[in-house]
């Protein structure tokens, strides 16, 4: 795992600034830069993108990082269409090549044609809602995770390509609770994060 390419899928869009994801990217590079064995790419989807050189970045990366807020329930606008536009791209050109089902017998081997076997990613996601929020019965989420729940398709989507998922990281009750105070806690969990995560690659 010497080549990391981190996307950051943050965006100013009504009362959000985006700056929360650009702290935590520069977190990440942080981190990586202690060791000088790591090459390093990144990507903001608010920048202008050639979407031949994300695939190529993707092609390149021996792990992927995304760092992106949850509006919504979902992946912020700009980073769905940076995904839309980028995988389309990669089709038959680095990403994947079909679904991988055949003709003579399409219902089995979905989601087996992807081109980035070999590579591994690693998601974290920023919400509003508390942790307790997904664990607590009778919360809103019904004591289901980020990743079986609402970042379910997003994993499947990146199993799709071929990457394999390793644990991620999400920061929760950013918007109440970001006081300085817990900015340098979230920092210290992910950073804890990162040193184990990067001794088992």
């Amino acid at each position: 795992m010497k080549k990391i390419f981190i996307i950051n899928g943050g965006q100013k869009f009504a009362h959000s600034g985006g700056k929360f994801n650009k702290t935590v990217q520069d977190w990440t590079v942080e981190f990586l830069s202690k060791n000088n064995n790591y090459e390093i790419k990144t990507t903001h989807v608010e920048d202008e993108i050639d979407l031949q050189k994300e695939v190529e970045k993707f092609v390149w990366a021996d792990l992927i990082i995304y760092h992106t807020p949850v509006w919504w329930f979902q992946l912020p606008n700009l980073f769905k269409k940076y995904i839309d536009d980028v995988f389309t791209q990669g089709h038959n050109n680095g990403i994947y090549k079909s679904d991988g089902r055949s003709r003579v017998n399409p219902d089995i081997n979905y989601g087996t044609g992807g081109l980035l076997h070999g590579r591994k990613y690693m998601l974290t996601t920023s919400w509003n809602a508390p942790a307790t929020a997904f664990t607590l019965p009778e919360e809103f989420f019904d004591e289901t995770s980020v990743d079986d729940g609402v970042m379910f398709g997003f994993h499947k989507m990146n199993k799709f390509t071929g990457m394999e998922r390793i644990n991620g990281f999400h920061f929760h009750d950013v918007e109440k609770g970001a006081t300085p105070e817990n900015i340098v806690i979230f920092k210290e969990n992910y950073t804890k994060h990162l040193e184990e995560t990067f001794k088992n690659l």
